[in-house]
């Protein structure tokens, strides 16, 4: 039976509704209206999910070529699709109100042209990350805390061509023969995905979605993830080129914090960013952007970091901004750093500074080099002036939790000295949110007689604890 026939013998809005509830799967969710704003909701059924299978089916068919055409703008294609699903909806004489009738319409373009039910989260402000687990679990992160989402696509096959369109867009492919592949959105938004027979229970993607407009220093002030001090710390710390390392977890923020520190280079400098995906948003002019390339089906045609960085020295850098070392590339970066190439800023994963140095050491010995331990650490000490830690806390904040100075080397140890610390001791308000904020430790790193001698303006008592803010 048709979902016309069914809806036309269920006029009376309380049958139809308690017939919604018997054909509802027992696990579906009701979507919250905070879930997806204020948008009308459509309660699905299985006639109405054939409905729009056929739908898809029939559209494309009246699409044709149309929907590559590249003479259409965006515009022109949404545009178009809509009238032939009007057109449709029509010939199928659904009894739909406006509201569902809107929602229906917008399901269906968000199928056939976006990606499906991820559509209306990637269009959220408030979703900073969105993790599928097969096509019926879908997990979202807002301010920090992970939930899982009442949206579901309607088959794995549903989830493989959300998935194909993302890859194929970036010119990526992924099928049984290449199961992985790292992608990103036309917004930047960092992409990973992985189907069968490497994930087990269905494909998986996961998208780190990033501002459309990027962080501030006043932004992350706001956010409680930095004080002013360390803002004017850091703002200095870049106008005198300091070389930077930004150390943290997965999503604890070091890509927005580069953005920011990257944000303080003068606007007359030639900036070379080297990333595996790009997802810097410099707002200087004479910046060259860098992108990895993966090896093609062959197998050949790889394109690493340490490839780009060896040939960013070539291109007469003033900066170079490497988005995240994970391998070899930091000898290279560390030798760049040590040959005049100051004033570099890098990120990478540690839990802590001390631990930032002990990984670099490890990333160094993977370029294949066979240097002693001591050598490294002298090149590490000689290279890095400054480490940043950043860390998401329990309370799904981001806060810098260490501003860490490389002093040189003791003996065989690299020696460090935190200038400012997040203060736990504070504990937590009614909302179980961190009071902690970050204060100086009372120490005046060495690096600070570099601001005088580049002439960066700097108030030495933000380095004393009676500067401290309260």
């Amino acid at each position: 039976m048709s979902l016309s026939d069914r809806l036309a013998t269920a006029r009376d809005r309380s049958v139809l509704q308690a017939h919604i509830d018997q054909q509802a799967e027992p696990h579906s969710v009701p979507r919250s209206s905070s879930s997806a704003g204020s948008a009308p909701q459509l309660v699905v059924t299985d006639a109405l999910a054939a409905v729009k299978g056929r739908a898809v089916t029939e559209l494309f068919k009246r699409l044709g070529t149309r929907i590559n055409d590249p003479s259409l703008t965006e515009t022109q294609l949404h545009e178009f699709v809509r009238e032939e699903l009007v057109a449709i909806i029509e010939e199928e004489q659904l009894l739909l109100t406006s509201d569902e009738r809107a929602r229906f319409i917008q399901d269906i373009e968000d199928d056939a042209l976006g990606l499906g039910p991820l559509q209306r989260v990637l269009e959220d402000p408030s979703v900073t990350e969105i993790m599928v687990n097969g096509h019926d679990t879908i997990y979202v992160e807002r301010d920090g805390k992970i939930v899982l989402s009442p949206l579901r696509f309607a088959s794995e096959q549903h989830l493989r061509r959300a998935i194909e369109r993302i890859v194929g867009r970036v010119g990526r492919r992924i099928d049984e023969s290449s199961p992985m592949v790292d992608a990103r959105l036309q917004d930047g938004s960092r992409v990973n995905a992985v189907v069968p027979p490497l994930a087990v229970r269905g494909s998986s993607l996961t998208i780190r979605k990033f501002s459309a407009t990027p962080f501030t220093v006043d932004d992350l002030i706001e956010f409680g993830s930095m004080t002013p001090q360390i803002a004017e710390l850091l703002r200095a710390a870049v106008q005198s080129r300091l070389n930077i390392l930004v150390s943290g977890g997965t999503g604890t923020g070091k890509t927005s914090l580069l953005n920011v520190l990257s944000s303080f280079i003068p606007r007359d400098e030639r900036i070379v960013t080297i990333e595996d995906a790009i997802e810097l948003k410099l707002q200087q002019d004479h910046v060259v952007q860098l992108e990895a390339r993966p090896p093609n089906i062959e197998g050949s045609g790889e394109i690493t970091i340490r490839d780009l960085v060896r040939n960013s020295l070539r291109m007469r850098p003033d900066r170079i901004v490497i988005g995240e070392c994970r391998s070899g590339e930091a000898l290279d970066m560390l030798q760049a750093m040590n040959t005049g190439h100051d004033g570099s800023i890098s990120t990478l994963h540690a839990n802590a500074p001390r631990d930032c140095i002990a990984r670099l050491e490890t990333l160094v010995l993977m370029a294949g080099m066979d240097l002693p331990l001591r050598a490294i650490r002298e090149q590490i000490a000689s290279a890095v002036d400054l480490i940043i830690q950043i860390q998401r806390l329990r309370d799904g904040t981001r806060r810098i939790t260490h501003v860490t100075e490389v002093l040189g080397m003791e003996g065989d140890v690299v020696v460090l000295q935190d200038a400012f610390l997040f203060d736990f001791t504070a504990g937590v308000d009614e909302h179980g949110k961190f009071r902690g904020i970050q204060k100086p430790t009372g120490v005046r790193p060495r690096f600070s007689d570099k601001f005088e001698e580049y002439g960066v303006d700097f108030d030495i008592s933000n380095f004393s604890l009676e500067g401290s803010a309260s």
